[in-house]
């Protein structure tokens, strides 16, 4: 199990969808878990968080799904805060941190990141609502990345300035290192609707 972290414009989406893709893995995010249940509709409408416990619980539901099938996982920005971290750590019967080979942080600076946003055009995207997702995830990450390392999770720095291609081929140098075993199975040449696809799953999570 890989977990994929970054600020919103970071292209975590997607380098989480093409590593997916590419080895054959299930690619999960909290987004597209809670969009797919059906029940949540007017609370991402709003642009409100579905509280901790629900998201944790659709989440194991889904992993024990994927690890059912033997499925490598790749999750992408989960858990996303300290609560739902400590909710898993309660959790004595859970395998879920000796499971993680290891967490991808894309480093993107906040000025690259203004103007990927901009570029994008969302209608979600506003000044406001933009600068507060930034401080929530630097809030989130400087919390859980210690309970990560805690727990014996490799993190893994990745440089997200770059082509699209240049991005990937260092997230997927780092993928080698930590599952050097893994054999790639997918060579196709479907970027842009991974791409698309994967910002519209995210894009009523605040990503």
């Amino acid at each position: 199990m890989i977990i994929f972290f970054g600020p919103a414009g970071s292209g975590k989406s997607t380098q989480g969808r093409i590593i997916a893709d590419k080895y054959g893995w299930r690619w999960l995010s909290v987004g597209q878990v809670l969009r797919d249940a059906g029940e949540f509709d007017e609370i991402l409408k709003k642009g409100e968080l579905v509280n901790d416990e629900t998201v944790v619980r659709l989440m194991n539901k889904q992993i024990e799904f994927a690890e059912a099938e033997g499925m490598e996982i790749v999750l992408d920005g989960y858990p996303r805060d300290v609560k739902q971290t400590e909710i898993m750590l309660a959790d004595k019967n859970s395998e879920f941190f000796g499971n993680i080979k290891g967490a991808i942080v894309l480093d993107v600076p906040v000025e690259e990141l203004w103007k990927r946003i901009e570029d994008r055009g969302r209608e979600d995207d506003t000044e406001e609502v933009v600068k507060r997702r930034f401080e929530i995830f630097e809030q989130n990450i400087c919390s859980i990345l210690p309970l990560l390392e805690k727990q014996g999770v490799p993190i893994m720095h990745v440089d997200g300035v770059g082509s699209f291609d240049e991005v990937t081929e260092r997230v997927t140098k780092v993928i080698q290192e930590i599952m050097p075993d893994s054999p790639e199975v997918w060579k196709d040449d479907e970027i842009d609707s991974i791409e698309n696809d994967a910002i519209e799953r995210e894009k009523s999570y605040g990503e």
